[in-house]
């Protein structure tokens, strides 16, 4: 058992008989009234993300979870494989169980978690940020970098992205997989 001083970024609970990851928290002390914590998390099972308010202290139930390394291998009818990079089984996750699917490429490292005491496999975690190639994207105005301007682009994992005037196809671009936002220019 865990209380809500515990509480960090990743930290997996048991909610309403749900495992729910933490994804944002802010310990909040008014002025008057007891403290409380204010959360955003995701449940793993449907991809939700849920706010919810703890008061400060209560003991919150967390679930014991690995992160293994994983391949991304290929996608078929029967959901996505991926191999083990130490024992070399594959491991098949339903779609809903890969969160910005669409920009992993064949080849990708991945972190799959997995419940340590079921030995279930709950979601697969891309790297903070990926590197791709951009497949298409209208032509930019020469000299054009002084502005924030942004225009679509799809990379070649067929995401479709923002990105500066001054980007172009064929070009390698590091991408945030938490909101599709374009991170810079690669060599």
């Amino acid at each position: 058992m865990a209380t809500t001083a515990d509480f960090r970024n990743g930290l997996v609970i048991n909610y309403n008989n749900e495992l729910h990851v933490i994804t944002e928290f802010q310990h909040v002390k008014p002025g008057k009234g007891p403290a409380f914590v204010r959360t955003k998390m995701r449940n793993i099972k449907t991809g939700r993300t849920l706010d919810n308010t703890f008061n400060a202290g209560v003991k919150i139930e967390t679930a014991r979870v690995e992160q293994r390394p994983h391949q991304y291998l290929f996608k078929d009818d029967y959901g996505f494989t991926f191999m083990d990079n130490a024992t070399f089984e594959q491991v098949v996750l339903n779609e809903e169980m890969v969160p910005f699917a669409d920009l992993m490429k064949e080849g990708q490292e991945v972190g799959i978690l997995f419940h340590a005491e079921t030995e279930q496999p709950l979601t697969a975690e891309l790297p903070t940020t990926v590197e791709l190639v951009v497949t298409y994207t209208e032509p930019g105005l020469k000299g054009d970098t002084a502005t924030n301007t942004l225009k679509p682009a799809t990379v070649e994992t067929g995401a479709r992205i923002q990105v500066p005037l001054f980007v172009d196809t064929d070009t390698k671009i590091r991408i945030k997989t938490a909101d599709y936002s374009y991170v810079e220019r690669v060599k």
